[in-house]
C-alpha cells in the first residue's frame, strides 16, 4: 500500500489498551486505518500500582514497524491519559513510574492545601481536585527525596516521543492536567512551585500542539494535544459548540469555551479547565467505563459485553449509586464496593451492570446541568465518541436523564484529532 500520499501515524494509549491508526487525506477527509494494537494496564509493584513504562515503549516501537509494513509514514504523534509522568536524572529514568490509581498522595494532600489552599490553588490553576493529581504526586515524591537530582519530570506521552527522538518537550494540553499550570499565563505557576518547594527546573516554558520534537527512522515526530482527551476534542465533528462526553474509562463531559472558568460555582462543582487548541476546555470527570470492566473482570470474565449489555437492559434492577464515589476509584472487588454503597444488592449479576450504568447516565445528567448553570447556557445536543458511545442502552438512558439529543459518534475521536494537528503541521 505505499502511496505518494502525506501519510501521519497516531499513536493513542489509553489506561486499557493502545492504538497505531494511519491517517490519509481523502477528498479534505482524514480516512484511517488501524494497523496495530496492544494491551496496557497497571500492575502491583511492593504495595503499588505502577505502569511497565519499557513494554509501553517496546510497544509503541512496534506498532510503528507494523505501520512502516503497510506505508511510508511522514509524521506520528503520541497522546495518552494525563496527570502521570515519569522522573529523569538526565538519560536515566527513575523506576518505578506510579499509576494514578495508586493510593500514595493519600497522605500529603492535606500538607499541600496547608501551603497553598485548594481555594486559591484553584484560582490559579482552575484544575478541578483529584487526590492524584500530577502536584499531590510530584509533592509525595519531593517529600520522600525521590526529586534529588531530577533534570525532567516528562509526561507519558512526552516521555515516549523522547525515547524515539532523544528531545525532551513539555506539552501545553497534558501540562494542564497537572494542576500547576496558570490559567492567564498559559505556563506553569512558579508562585505556586516556590510555595510547594518543588524544584523549578522542572518547569520549562511549555509547547504548543504542531511543535515538531525530532525524527525517529525517518519520520517527523510531533507534538498532538498529547492530553487524550484534548485530541478527542478536536476530533469531534461538532456543527457548534455543544456539548461533548468521552466515554473510555473515565468519562470526560464538558463543552468549549473560550477562557477558563474559575469562579466559586465552578470550584464547589469540581469542574476542570483545560487546555484545547486555541480554546478552553471546561469539563469535569466521571468514573466511566472502569465501574463497567472493573465489574466484568471480577464476575463474568468470559462473558460477552454485548450480552452482559443485554441482559443489564432487561433487569429489573433500579437501585442507584454515587458513580464518583472514592471507594470506586481503585476497588480490590468493584462487586464489593458497590454492595457498600446500595441499601438493596442484585438478586443476580446482571443488576450491578444495570446500576453501573443508570448511575453513569444519572452523573451526566448532573453535569450537564452544572455546565449550563454555570456557564450561562443552555445546549441543544451532547456529542458522545469513545468506546461508550457504542453502547445504545447507556446513550438511550443518558439522552432520558440529560434531556439532550445524543449524538453518538463510535469513531476514533482521539485519534482523527491527533491526526489533524499532524495534517496542519504538515502545511
Amino acid at each position: 500500500m505505499r502511496s505518494t500520499c502525506m501519510r501521519s501515524l497516531a499513536i493513542d494509549i489509553g489506561a486499557s489498551s493502545g492504538r497505531h491508526i494511519l491517517g490519509w487525506m481523502e477528498n479534505g477527509t482524514i480516512v484511517t486505518k488501524e494497523v496495530y494494537r496492544f494491551k496496557n494496564g497497571v500492575k502491583e509493584q511492593d504495595g503499588h500500582l505502577v505502569w511497565d513504562i519499557n513494554s509501553l515503549v517496546d510497544e509503541v516501537k512496534r506498532g510503528i514497524d507494523a505501520a512502516l509494513e503497510e506505508s511510508d509514514i511522514d509524521t506520528l504523534s503520541i497522546d495518552t491519559w494525563g496527570v502521570d509522568y515519569v522522573l529523569m536524572r538526565g538519560t536515566k529514568e527513575i523506576l518505578p513510574v506510579y499509576a494514578y490509581r495508586d493510593s500514595r498522595t493519600l497522605s500529603i494532600i492535606d500538607e499541600v492545601h496547608s501551603k497553598v489552599p485548594f481555594e486559591e490553588l484553584y484560582s490559579h490553576t482552575g484544575c478541578q481536585f483529584q487526590s492524584f493529581n500530577t502536584i499531590y504526586q510530584l509533592y509525595e515524591d519531593f517529600k520522600r527525596g525521590r526529586l534529588e537530582g531530577v533534570t525532567e519530570f516528562m509526561m507519558i506521552p512526552e516521555y515516549l516521543m523522547y525515547r524515539l527522538t532523544g528531545n525532551k518537550l513539555k506539552e501545553f494540553t497534558n501540562a494542564t492536567t497537572t494542576g500547576l499550570v496558570n490559567h492567564e499565563s498559559l505556563e506553569f505557576d512558579l508562585d505556586i512551585i516556590e510555595k510547594l518547594g518543588l524544584p523549578k527546573n522542572l518547569f520549562p516554558n511549555l509547547k504548543r500542539p504542531g511543535e515538531p520534537v525530532g525524527f525517529y527512522k525517518g519520520i517527523q515526530v510531533v507534538l498532538c494535544a498529547t492530553h487524550d482527551t484534548a485530541s478527542a476534542v478536536e476530533g469531534i465533528p461538532m456543527d457548534s459548540d455543544q456539548l461533548y462526553l468521552s466515554s473510555g474509562t473515565w468519562s470526560l463531559l464538558g463543552v468549549r469555551t473560550p477562557s477558563p472558568l474559575t469562579d466559586e460555582k465552578s470550584r464547589l462543582a469540581n469542574y476542570s479547565n483545560e487546555g484545547g487548541v486555541g480554546y478552553n476546555r471546561y469539563q469535569k470527570n466521571i468514573m466511566g467505563m472502569w465501574l463497567v470492566n472493573e465489574l466484568q473482570r471480577e464476575i463474568c470474565p468470559d462473558q460477552d459485553i454485548r450480552d452482559i449489555v443485554r441482559k443489564a437492559e432487561e433487569s429489573d434492577f433500579d437501585s442507584v449509586l454515587d458513580a464518583d464515589d472514592p471507594s470506586l476509584l481503585s476497588p480490590k472487588s468493584m462487586k464489593d464496593a458497590f454492595d457498600a454503597l446500595l441499601d438493596l444488592r442484585p438478586l443476580d449479576v446482571y443488576g450491578y451492570f444495570r446500576c453501573a450504568y443508570r448511575s453513569l447516565a444519572l452523573s451526566y445528567a448532573r453535569a450537564v446541568r452544572e455546565i449550563e448553570i454555570n456557564t450561562g447556557r443552555s445546549y441543544s445536543k451532547l456529542y458522545i465518541v469513545g468506546g461508550g458511545a457504542r453502547n445504545a442502552f447507556l446513550n438511550r438512558l443518558t439522552e432520558e436523564t440529560s434531556g439532550k439529543e445524543v449524538v453518538a459518534l463510535p469513531i476514533e475521536a482521539t485519534a482523527l484529532g491527533n491526526l489533524g494537528i499532524q495534517v496542519q503541521s504538515q502545511k
